[in-house]
């Protein structure tokens, strides 16, 4: 068991997006845990004082009218601030999302909140560095073997296919022909435009869901800054779905959003 020298505040945040200063909380929870064992939570749906778009609530469920008569951020944060406290904070996937979030949050509340004392700890980090995901990880989880000669083709071609084959004996729910395993792993997740989520759904429009451009849709940055399109086109080699997109919007073509989608 872990060695508690002050407490420590677990949490999660719903949103309205992804983009801090431009998204809101709608749901929010933390526990605290003090070193002696005792917990307290501070927990509320947020109203989050904009719509909520349909491609957030069909991940967090979170609907306009649940939030319609609930709290703002503002009004909660000086118990909410109190609540935490000097304490130290963990979370999965908080470093990349919740932090910015929580402090955006605040900030707009006009407090200052501030990490710079706490350590934070991230599940989601321990996650990735403790389960490699690589060919030599999965060929050891699914076959039980060691992968000699790596990134050697051939060693790299054999153990894939093993891989594959073993994948489908474990997950007997998986499809069992070659186009629903395309379809399977061509699906992406309910907000993302893009394969690698570069791009997301935002009230319809895609989006930008990473660099400066965050905030934006990809038609405000082709009318706006259409030479920051041109610079991700240079990168065709590693992301050549985006960089087809922004080709496409910079001759005034975006993408749709597919029917059935939510």
């Amino acid at each position: 068991m872990i060695n508690l020298r002050r407490a420590v505040i677990f949490f999660d945040l719903e949103t309205t997006g992804v983009a801090p200063d431009q998204d809101r909380i709608v749901d929010l929870a933390f526990l605290r845990r003090e070193p002696d064992g005792q917990e307290d939570v501070f927990a509320s749906l947020v109203d989050p004082g904009l719509p909520i778009p349909p491609e957030a609530t069909a991940v967090h469920h979170i609907t306009n009218e649940m939030v319609r008569d609930q709290p703002r951020f503002s009004a909660l944060a000086p118990k909410l601030l109190d609540f935490i406290g000097d304490a130290d904070m963990a979370g999965f996937g908080i470093l990349r999302f919740d932090i910015p979030m929580l402090t955006a949050e605040f900030k707009r509340a006009g407090i200052t909140f501030t990490t710079a004392s706490r350590n934070l700890v991230d599940a989601l980090t321990i996650f990735h560095r403790m389960e490699p995901r690589n060919l030599t990880a999965a060929y050891k989880n699914y076959c039980g073997k060691t992968l000699e000669d790596a990134h050697r083709a051939e060693a790299d071609m054999r153990a894939s296919g093993e891989v594959l084959w073993a994948q489908l004996e474990r997950y007997p729910e998986l499809p069992q022909d070659m186009t629903g395993l395309a379809n399977f792993c061509q699906e992406r997740g309910t907000s993302g435009v893009d394969s690698q989520g570069k791009l997301v759904w935002r009230n319809g429009k895609a989006a930008f869901n990473f660099g400066k451009h965050r905030t934006l849709t990809l038609e405000e940055v082709a009318r706006k800054e259409p030479s920051y399109l041109e610079w991700l086109m240079g990168a065709e080699k590693t992301t050549p779905e985006l960089a087809r997109i922004c080709r496409d919007a910079l001759m005034g073509k975006f993408p749709g959003k597919p029917v059935g989608k939510v």
